[in-house]
């Protein structure tokens, strides 16, 4: 099994199961912006526990390790889970989301991008991948992090929502950071409101 493969296959699960979720993180970023070597898929899915059975048929004991009891805790806790798949070393790292503002709008503002194989996948936005992206910057400092935020100016700048990354720029207190940031990669604020 590939990524892509991985990745299809969650999202089949996450539709046929009628739980909202997208695809944030790395992958997402390829969507938006420039590829890079990665093993992980982050799923933002609102799991409740009726779902819970037929995520674990979809992922069956063998060929995946999905543990029933981290998954239960997860959406108890609204924390997160793993999926992997071992015999590839690939993973889902699934997250519940917090009943917050943020991770609201998140869900409002996701988009569907159909596949060569007429699969339609739910993709985090741009910007609210930027705005998670530069908060796990700032929390460990991966510069990964920031090459995918560029990367996703250069290829998606035009299309990007600038008013709306200051506002959540703003409330996450990623100010100081995404203005060092736009100065490091010669983003210049005439024409945009940043």
């Amino acid at each position: 099994m590939n990524l892509r493969e991985f990745l299809h296959l969650a999202a089949r699960c996450f539709s046929e199961n009628r739980i909202p979720y997208f695809v944030t993180g790395a992958v997402a970023s390829f969507i938006y912006g420039e590829p890079r070597l990665t093993q992980d898929i982050d799923i933002v899915a609102d799991i409740q526990e009726k779902n819970i059975p037929g995520l674990l048929r979809f992922f069956p004991e063998g060929e995946f390790y999905l543990e029933s009891l981290s998954l239960e805790r997860a959406v108890q806790e609204r924390s997160q889970f793993n999926i992997i798949h071992p015999s590839s070393g690939l993973k889902i790292d699934v997250i519940i989301p917090k009943k917050n503002e943020f991770d609201r709008l998140r869900f409002r503002r996701r988009r569907g991008v159909r596949t060569a194989e007429g699969l339609e996948v739910s993709y985090s936005s741009p910007e609210d991948i930027i705005v998670s992206k530069l908060e796990f910057y700032q929390e460990g400092r991966s510069e990964k992090h920031l090459r995918d935020i560029a990367g996703i100016i250069k290829i998606s700048g035009d299309g990007l929502d600038f008013d709306y990354l200051a506002v959540w720029m703003g409330k996450k207190g990623l100010r100081a950071v995404w203005d060092d940031f736009l100065g490091k990669i010669g983003e210049k604020a005439s024409g945009r409101n940043l």
